[in-house]
């Protein structure tokens, strides 16, 4: 499964990129708006620290509007995926774009009858929000496992990239389904490599190598 991380933070991103296990980025107008800067010079910067697929959404609502964007976007940088969301007219800028060979996200999927229009449409990868769906006392991790059953049913090459996660089981729980990708805050992501039997072994094997050279 490759990990991204959820944010447009580039001190964040850089922390991340510097471990060599960071296969890509995602963005959106919320997480950009956080950090007051030209989205295109942000973006130019991520795709500097991350060779990968970089998610950059458009804000357009209606389709020429999106392909227009996408389009714009697309330029920026080789490792540009455009996001648009699942809506009628984020799907016919899907189909558009896909034709004309950009790599398209489509996001804010919340049902697998969505996640098969998006294939239909040929995105590239779809984004589920398993979080979100949590929040309303729904099971998102099911929905995970729906689009990765329909997707293998019918050999669909779209991938299912995990989005809101909120905490390491998520992480667990995507990777047992068969998610694709997951992105993460880079919160989440940091929680991935800690246990506390981890912390107390370290502690105690120098503490006897130590000892050891006391002697």
């Amino acid at each position: 499964m490759q990990i991204y991380l959820d944010t447009a933070n580039v001190k964040e991103i850089q922390e991340g990129a510097n471990l060599g296990l960071i296969d890509g980025v995602t963005t959106n107008p919320s997480l950009v708006a956080k950090e007051g800067r030209s989205f295109k010079e942000m973006l130019l910067e991520i795709c500097k620290m991350v060779d990968g697929p970089i998610s950059a959404e458009v804000v357009g609502v209606e389709s020429e509007a999106m392909i227009k964007e996408g389009r714009d976007l697309a330029k920026v940088h080789k490792n540009i995926v455009v996001k648009v969301p699942l809506i009628p007219e984020g799907l016919r800028a899907t189909k558009k774009l896909a034709a004309e060979g950009i790599r398209v996200n489509v996001t804010l999927c919340f049902s697998p009858t969505q996640a098969l229009l998006a294939a239909k449409a040929g995105a590239w990868c779809v984004s589920p929000f398993i979080g979100r769906l949590d929040d309303v006392s729904s099971d998102g991790m099911a929905l995970i496992r729906q689009i990765v059953t329909i997707y293998k049913n019918y050999d669909y090459k779209t991938q299912v990239l995990v989005a809101s996660v909120r905490h390491p089981q998520h992480v667990v729980e995507a990777a047992l389904a068969g998610g694709h990708i997951c992105t993460m805050p880079y919160a989440v992501f940091q929680q991935l490599v800690k246990h506390p039997l981890t912390d107390i072994g370290l502690k105690k094997f120098l503490a006897d190598w130590d000892a050891m050279g006391k002697k």
